[in-house]
């Protein structure tokens, strides 16, 4: 499941999401998702959340299992 869908991504859920400065690389970040930023219900880069650790990026793979 990809993160493009505010309704697939909750707060609690493990996700790996792509820092601003990883965008080039898309070099992923795990995490755990605490706040949802994006407003919309589909952003076609993946929707932008902060994770418990603090970092900010956008979901592009939501774990299985979640």
């Amino acid at each position: 499941m990809d993160g493009k869908n505010r309704d697939n991504i909750k707060p609690g859920l493990e996700v790996a999401i792509v820092l601003k400065e990883n965008q080039r690389n898309g070099i992923m970040t795990p995490g755990i998702v605490q706040d949802i930023l994006t407003k919309s219900t589909f952003h076609p880069h993946g929707i932008k959340v902060r994770l418990t650790n603090g970092a900010i990026g956008r979901v592009k793979l939501i774990k299985p299992g979640n």
